[in-house]
């Protein structure tokens, strides 16, 4: 049984971080996007992680583990995709562009493209890390099932 949640662990944090990667992506895509549907510039997303809760017997139990330091953990799950409403969006001066505002400045999105690529790094080799670590437990998956036969 433990062997199928380490699976599922891994599966899960591979899952967010795609999920990342993909909201990281979108973020340098639209790194000079001045005008989305509803006419202001793009704002950047984040995605938050939370860990996976289980609500059963196993829950309850997990917690007592949890208190002897043997805790094994559910996984991630991402729990919201949202906003970065505190980094100001960039203004650059260029009274010649159509969204110009009456000073000639233009609010370009908040996303600063070496942080977006430093995260996407960072997603990357995170997604590369529960690979091999699904990699690794279903080798020792497969080497159980040759010690058995």
């Amino acid at each position: 049984m433990a062997m199928f949640q380490a699976l599922n662990i891994s599966a899960t944090g591979m899952t967010a971080q795609r999920l990342r990667m993909d909201i990281l992506s979108e973020n340098i895509a639209n790194v000079k996007t001045t005008r989305t549907k509803d006419g202001t510039p793009y704002v950047r997303r984040n995605v938050v992680f939370q860990e996976k809760d289980s609500t059963s017997f196993q829950a309850a139990l997990t917690t007592q583990l949890k208190l002897n330091h043997n805790y094994i953990g559910n996984g991630v799950k991402v729990t919201s995709i949202i906003e970065d409403t505190e980094t100001p969006m960039n203004r650059v001066y260029e009274p010649s562009h159509p969204d110009a505002d009456e000073n000639g400045y233009v609010n370009y999105p908040n996303v600063n493209t070496v942080t977006e690529m430093t995260d996407l790094i960072d997603a990357s080799r995170a997604y590369e890390a529960n690979i091999t670590a699904f990699n690794a437990t279903k080798a020792m998956a497969l080497k159980a099932l040759e010690i058995g036969s």
